[in-house]
């Protein structure tokens, strides 16, 4: 049943403009070349319209999974499809699985703390993940391959793929952990203390160290770089043809680049240049 009929699960056309419009996504991003303002994360700033970070980023990032796979199981009956092709299905497990780690496991279960976000960045990434979520559910569920004949003959490139995927989603994860381990160090600590004084801890919201484990030796976002060899590898299972996933990979680093280079500035100035040492934003040797 149609949530919304034409939108959810989105007919031909709604599809094709969601993904022509997606293509522009660069251009809403583009101010974070410009404008330090990034009122969320480390750079977060004090604001009455501040919204939970933990639950600001658990639904913000879940609008594009939830649509992929409600699309997935609506849209095939609507074309007439009894069946999809399992690289359909191998793409939508590897999309989903992701983002039930960085939705809902990330936030709500394993970052100690998170700083507030304003709502305009939900809103933005809100933006994101539905038309993302869109063109991809599109794509994969009746508007892109719709026999297993379409993906015959790439089998080792998809093998490749999915070993990037999987390694990127890996160095992902470990990274990030990495800079919860900071934060749940503080806290460790601030607990103790409070506990000897009789107090009670204080918050952690705002504990930042440099971090330096693995490829926190080069880059200062190592869980970018992560990430994008993950949907590289991700777009390298869809094939150079899958329009949908280049589009979201480009978009991933026209967001995140940007942000990765204010994030080094900032670094610089809390902790000083030289404490940063040589290590790049986000791409070792680069930038």
């Amino acid at each position: 049943m149609a949530i919304m009929p034409g939108l959810l699960p989105p007919s031909r056309e709604t599809w094709e403009t969601a993904c022509t419009l997606f293509k522009f996504f660069p251009v809403i991003t583009a101010f974070q070349w410009v404008l330090d303002w990034y009122p969320q994360g480390k750079t977060s700033t004090e604001s009455r319209f501040n919204i939970s970070g933990k639950w600001g980023w658990a639904t913000m990032e879940s609008a594009g999974f939830m649509t992929l796979l409600y699309t997935m199981f609506t849209l095939p009956k609507e074309l007439g499809l009894d069946s999809l092709p399992w690289g359909n299905w191998t793409m939508a497990g590897c999309f989903v699985i992701h983002y039930i780690y960085r939705a809902i496991i990330s936030p709500l279960f394993l970052n100690p703390s998170m700083s507030p976000m304003h709502p305009l960045v939900w809103i933005l990434a809100f933006t994101f993940q539905m038309f993302n979520g869109i063109s991809i559910a599109g794509y994969l569920a009746g508007y892109g391959p719709t026999s297993d004949h379409d993906w015959a003959g790439r089998y080792w490139s998809m093998e490749i793929g999915l070993v990037m995927w999987a390694w990127g989603l890996l160095g992902n994860m470990f990274h990030e952990d990495d800079l919860r381990e900071i934060r749940r160090a503080a806290d460790r600590t601030q607990r103790r203390e409070a506990e000897k004084q009789g107090k009670p801890a204080q918050s952690v919201d705002k504990v930042y160290m440099i971090p330096k484990n693995g490829l926190f030796q080069y880059v200062l976002y190592a869980h970018y770089l992560c990430e994008w060899i993950e949907w590289a590898g991700w777009w390298m299972i869809g094939g150079w043809n899958c329009i949908p996933a280049r589009t979201f990979l480009v978009n991933e680093v026209a967001t995140m680049l940007p942000r990765a280079v204010q994030g080094k500035r900032w670094y610089e100035k809390k902790f000083g240049k030289d404490k940063v040492g040589n290590r790049k934003a986000v791409i070792p040797g680069l930038v």
